[in-house]
């Protein structure tokens, strides 16, 4: 990208940025350009003006995501101050796609609206709404009315449930759309029950997880069920920590990786991890559940970018 003339722009564009510190696991090469918009103006021309040839990643706050080593060969778009509101209208939340999930379920929980499963969602709400992110039972789909977001061309566009197809953990939001806002439709409740039942939710996680040390949440995706028919289903009983743990590899390690003791679908850097060191375990313990159980965990960390030993990186 070295002889490419870039759009004018009022927010800040970087040249080869890292985005180690941007991402919960602490890893991963530059970008090589990383641009913060200062508007919703300043994100749509930018997209429109920018060579199509040229790749675009929108990036949240980093807490689902492996960066590699090699970086990313891309136009990587944060953003944050001017997409970050949360507004309450009657029954309706709307938040920016910058908002932390935190942020929106506490004060969704100050007018009575039930938004709780948030609460203990690492990450912001353009991600939870790209991969219908869920929780005790409650999932993004369940409460979405719409999405604002702005297209590869600089289109602005309303998305409805039935755009996006929602289904677990994942939905049909193209790769380069970036999502700017959304609302939601939650029920209505008493907002002292509903700031109860998050501090039990946060006490049940700092339990359970490992909330101290350096993860991405969950690693992997609960293995889908199978029907009588041996078909396979949509249901998710079966546990991916549970099958890591039949296939030996809680507390397994690579490198600085670890997948932890605590809770064996969350992969950790111990303090010196790559992302080839993450990635690498990972898919040794895909490899042994595979092997000894004939399952196929599915990611759910988002894994980007180029490998260190591939040629072009940095290029």
């Amino acid at each position: 990208m070295n002889d490419l003339t870039l759009p004018h722009v009022r927010g800040k564009l970087t040249l080869q940025r890292a985005l180690n510190d941007l991402t919960w696991l602490r890893v991963g090469g530059p970008a090589d350009v990383f641009f913060q918009p200062a508007d919703l103006d300043d994100l749509r021309g930018f997209l429109r003006d920018l060579p199509e040839k040229v790749a675009v990643f929108p990036m949240g706050v980093g807490s689902n995501l492996i960066v590699r080593d090699g970086g990313l060969r891309a136009v990587v778009i944060r953003l944050g101050r001017g997409f970050n509101g949360i507004e309450i209208d009657g029954d309706r939340v709307t938040a920016g796609a910058a908002a932390l999930d935190a942020h929106v379920a506490r004060k969704a929980a100050d007018a009575g609206l039930d938004l709780t499963f948030l609460r203990t969602i690492p990450g912001s709400i353009g991600g939870a709404v790209r991969m219908n992110a869920g929780c005790y039972g409650s999932y993004t789909a369940d409460h979405f009315v719409s999405a604002e977001a702005v297209l590869r061309d600089g289109s602005l566009v309303t998305l409805t449930a039935e755009d996006l197809n929602f289904r677990y953990r994942q939905s049909d939001l193209a790769d380069e759309a970036v999502i700017i806002s959304a609302t939601f439709a939650p029920p209505r409740a008493e907002p002292q029950d509903l700031h109860d039942r998050m501090a039990s939710q946060l006490a049940k996680r700092d339990e359970t997880q490992p909330t101290k040390d350096r993860s991405a949440g969950s690693t992997f995706r609960n293995p889908a069920g199978f029907s009588s028919t041996g078909q396979a289903d949509d249901v998710h009983d079966l546990k991916a920590w549970k099958v890591i743990d039949n296939a030996g590899m809680r507390g397994a390690m690579r490198g600085g990786a670890q997948m932890s003791p605590k809770h064996s679908n969350f992969l950790i850097n111990t303090g010196n991890a790559t992302a080839a060191d993450l990635e690498g375990l990972g898919e040794e313990v895909r490899k042994k559940v595979y092997d000894s159980q004939g399952i196929t965990l599915e990611w759910e960390i988002m894994r980007v970018g180029e490998y260190s030993n591939d040629p072009t990186a940095g290029a």
